[in-house]
């Protein structure tokens, strides 16, 4: 049944709350006293402390509903968006993280039953990650056992994966860990090639594509070539972008047809004058790209950062002066990023 991406992000939240998780509010785009990010890249961000060890709080469960920006440092998702039917430079993160308090298998249960139990996933569509081992990291076979005990699944989906996919780290220090994922096969008709797993989505977004990433927060890293350390604590972080879940529950295989975004495709298809042929041609593109870039420059507007020729402001300026590249392409002539922003703030 097709849901709104409200509905999905609540029900992601009262799963948690109803688990004796703590709903906490998104924290800020720009992270207070953390020079080692530009913005918030993940829903962990927040909470870096309290994975450390050096901050202590009432709680040691939580949730939340994450903004995101990727497109600095580690994650750089700038170019990608608009050919991709599934990034973008600002999105939701929804997220649960375990402060000391539960581990890997509590961790796998809630993400299995939230998925295929609450939203209703097929399971005959899914596939499961862990980190296979690699730079002299042992493989996480107790995810490895736990996914296979739980799913009944084989080698063919459970599947081990490297460091560039199944290790986890927000920057070049602090916490990080081995990670899993959980990957749904988009679109198409008839069985499903599993062993097609690992190849890139169609540009119309046919193929896998990752709805979940479980971090078993274990390690810290205190420097940038220091060898990893034990946490005192092991921890969980675990993030699922709320517009892959909508394209999923809504029938689609492009995140721009969804109802977070489609509106916003449709506002820049007006102000052009041409039609949005939900499809990967270079208007529809443009489109894409428009409505992406809008929300990123509405939020961050809403922090006060506005466009510069340096450091956050200049990230900004950069998007900005892409989705009005676009708009060029699009034969628009006239001043058009602002209406876009407002129907952001509208929404």
């Amino acid at each position: 049944m097709s849901q709104t991406a409200s509905d999905i992000r609540k029900a992601f939240l009262d799963f948690f709350a109803a688990r004796e998780h703590r709903v906490v509010e998104s924290g800020p785009l720009v992270p207070p006293n953390d020079p080692s990010l530009m913005f918030a890249n993940a829903g962990m961000v927040q909470f870096k402390d309290l994975f450390t060890g050096k901050e202590a709080r009432d709680y040691k469960r939580a949730t939340s509903a994450q903004k995101c920006i990727r497109i600095s440092g580690k994650h750089n998702d700038l170019e990608a968006v608009g050919p991709s039917p599934r990034h973008h430079t600002f999105f939701e993160m929804l997220g649960n993280f375990s402060f000391g308090d539960y581990f890997k298998e509590e961790a796998i249960v809630y993400a299995w039953e939230f998925l295929t139990g609450t939203l209703g996933l097929p399971k005959d569509r899914l596939v499961c990650t862990y980190f296979g081992g690699e730079d002299g990291i042992p493989a996480d076979t107790e995810a490895r056992d736990l996914w296979k005990k739980l799913t009944g699944f084989g080698d063919d989906r459970v599947i081990g994966l490297g460091k560039a996919d199944n290790f986890w780290q927000a920057g070049d220090t602090g916490p990080c860990g081995p990670s899993s994922e959980i990957h749904i096969y988009q679109g198409g008709s008839g069985d499903i090639d599993f062993g097609s797993f690992g190849d890139e989505q169609t540009p119309e977004g046919v193929g896998w594509m990752e709805l979940w990433n479980l971090v078993f927060m274990q390690y810290d890293r205190p420097s940038k070539d220091a060898e990893l350390q034990p946490l005192p604590k092991p921890s969980i972080d675990t993030g699922a972008g709320l517009e892959r879940l909508a394209c999923v529950l809504q029938g689609k295989t492009n995140n721009y047809d969804i109802d977070l975004l489609r509106e916003l495709v449709e506002c820049a298809a007006e102000i052009s004058g041409k039609p949005y042929g939900h499809t990967m041609a270079p208007d529809d593109v443009s489109m894409s790209v428009i409505a992406d870039h809008s929300r990123l420059t509405a939020f961050l507007i809403s922090e006060g950062i506005l466009p510069d020729r340096d450091g956050r402001p200049y990230v900004l300026r950069r998007v900005m002066r892409r989705a009005i590249r676009h708009g060029h392409r699009l034969g628009i002539e006239q001043s058009f990023l602002h209406r876009v922003a407002l129907k952001v703030a509208e929404l």
